[in-house]
This record gives structure tokens, sequence and C-alpha cells, in this order.
């Protein structure tokens, strides 16, 4: 029989719909690709994208060859970085300047690679290349909230194939990150403990959404997921900020990233998906708000949420809010357990 489970991070219902239980290759989905005669994020290219932010290479003058991983402004972004940012109403409406930033990393120099095929070395790069944009942009006021996302396959609205990642800095907070800031921050304020400390302990225990667990990280299919195959990455450890992580946390982390991505590589053959990395927002003074996420080194936790694209929105979904899920966290979870990577 069919569950409606609830989300208490998310505050919505999803029915997982175990009769129609679907298995992984039920949901292989046909490779696309973006056309393009030349890439612009691949080696001897450098001069058809902006100039970079941020690279790690071992020698040689920037915006040349010979780099690990590359940061540029995203030619075509969504929110520019330059001006002030002016608030006004609009009748009923609200409306404000389109300031914030928007970057892109380019991951590895190596066109036919994705991510899951890096080396543990490679991944790690990449992570600190996150880490260093989030404490650049953080430094800047107008900034409320950090966006860092993955968007892998054409299906999961990836518009060049060649492996890379964004980073939106936007001027106020997301509805999403802010119910999820004030739902781990009443849970403080009522219990004085972390509400994904709780869920994490819980699923440690119970087991059998454990995708696999590290000495300091562990990999789960959500009780609630939305979607087949859904993931969530957690540090073992209460930690709020992603980028408070040295060296050799990030060279941990790379490790469980890489062993996520490669089971779901595996088991569903290179699924379109979308990554999210949650952060805490920048503690920053706000006028007229003393204590603005004051609480976030005690009540927060920073975590990474993996979607594959397996399955379409409708209007069931559209209409009530529920997610229709086809196959159980606990069953998908047993699948990535069991894959030989």
């Amino acid at each position: 029989m069919s569950e409606l489970r609830w989300d208490p991070l998310k505050l919505h219902w999803v029915i997982i719909a175990t009769e129609r239980g679907r298995r992984p290759r039920d949901f292989q989905v046909e490779q696309q690709e973006a056309e393009m005669t030349s890439c612009p994020f691949c080696y001897g290219n450098e001069d058809k994208t902006p100039a970079e932010i941020f690279a790690i290479r071992p020698s040689g003058p920037a915006n040349s060859p010979n780099w690990k991983v590359r940061v540029i402004p995203n030619k075509y972004p969504v929110l520019r970085i330059e001006g002030e940012i002016k608030s006004k109403g609009y009748g009923l409406y609200d409306v404000m300047t389109g300031i914030g930033a928007h970057e892109v990393i380019i991951e590895t120099p190596q066109h036919e690679k994705g991510l899951a095929d890096l080396s543990v070395a490679e991944v790690t790069d990449v992570l600190i290349a996150y880490r260093a944009r989030f404490l650049d942009l953080r430094r800047d006021s107008r900034f409320r909230y950090m966006v860092l996302f993955k968007n892998h396959g054409v299906r999961a609205g990836a518009t060049l194939a060649h492996s890379h990642s964004q980073l939106i800095a936007v001027p106020l907070t997301p509805p999403v990150a802010a119910t999820e800031l004030k739902i781990c921050r009443d849970f403080y304020a009522n219990k004085e403990r972390c509400i994904f400390c709780d869920l994490i302990d819980f699923e440690l225990t119970c087991g059998d959404r454990v995708v696999k667990e590290f000495p300091n990280f562990v990999s789960v299919t959500p009780y609630a997921s939305c979607f087949p195959f859904e993931l969530r990455l957690y540090p073992k450890k209460h930690s709020h900020d992603f980028a408070m992580m040295d060296d050799g946390q990030l060279a941990e982390l790379a490790v469980a990233m890489k062993d996520m991505l490669l089971r779901l590589k595996t088991v569903l053959k290179d699924p379109p998906y979308n990554f999210i990395l949650h952060s805490a927002p920048p503690q920053q003074q706000r006028l007229g708000k003393p204590e603005y996420w004051g609480s976030l080194e005690y009540d927060y936790h920073w975590h990474i949420e993996l979607v594959p694209r397996l399955t379409q929105i409708a209007g069931f979904e559209w209409g009530t809010g529920f997610y229709i899920n086809p196959t159980s966290p606990e069953d998908a979870a047993l699948f990535l357990r069991e894959a030989e990577i």
C-alpha cells in the first residue's frame, strides 16, 4: 500500500507509491548532449570565456592553459554584480534591482570526464574552489545567500556537456532556504538540539536508508524522498558552514562525494541530476535585525542534496504540492548500497 510521508525540513508531503514500484532499469534515460562545435571550457579556449576569477594551476599566468579547476563569471548571468540594491513596492508587488553574482566552476579540463570520473584529488580541488568562492563572495554585504549547484545532463538543465557547476549569490534569502533555516532555528529554540543531528542519528540507528557511512560523513536516501533515488550527504559532526572546512576535511568529503556519484552512475547508467550544496548564509549585521540568523552556529547543519531527474512534475504535483515517488527510499538505498563500484 502507498504511504504519505511528511518532510519536517521542507514542510511538505510525499506519496511513496510502492504499488508502482520501479527498479533502476526502469529509469534509464537516453543520454542527450547539447550540440556544440567548439567547447569554450576546454584547454586552449580560455579566450572564449570571460577572464577567470579563480583557478588552480601548477604554473603559468592567469587565463592560460595548464589549469586544474577554473572559475569564471557566467557569460550570460542571471544577476549582475555591478550596481546598488534598490527595493520598492509596485502596487501589491515588490521589485528590486537584479544585483548578485553568477559564476561558473569548470571542474576539469578534460571534456569527456564527469565529476564522478575524477580522482579523489581532483574532486578535492573542485571543493577547494567552492570554498574559495564562498569565502570571497560572502565579504560583499549586498549578498544574503549563496546557491551552489550542478546541472548534469540536458534533462537536468545543463546547456554545456563539459563538467561544471555554478554559484549564484543573491540579495535576499530564497524562500526554500529561509524555510529550512527557520525550521532549524525553531527546533533549536525548543529543544536545544540541531534537527539535522537528530535526523542523522536516527538514520544511522535505523540503517534502512543509509547508503554508505564514512568516519565523518554519511550518504542516505531521505525518508520523504520527492524523487526516486534522491540522496543526501551529511557531515556526521555538527557543522553549519561548508566554507569552514579545512583541506583535510575537504579531502574526506571528496571520497564520500565520489562514492555517492559513482553509485548513482553505476545503478542508473549515468542519469541526469541536480546537485545542491546547502550552507549557512553570511552572518553579517543587518540594519534593524541584530539577531539576523544569529544562532546558525548551533542550529544549522550544512549538507549536499542530489536529485536524479528520472520523473517529471505533472498536474497533480503542481496542483497539490505533493510529490509522487514510485520507488521507496529504502529500496533505492538497497540498490545503491549493493552497487559494485
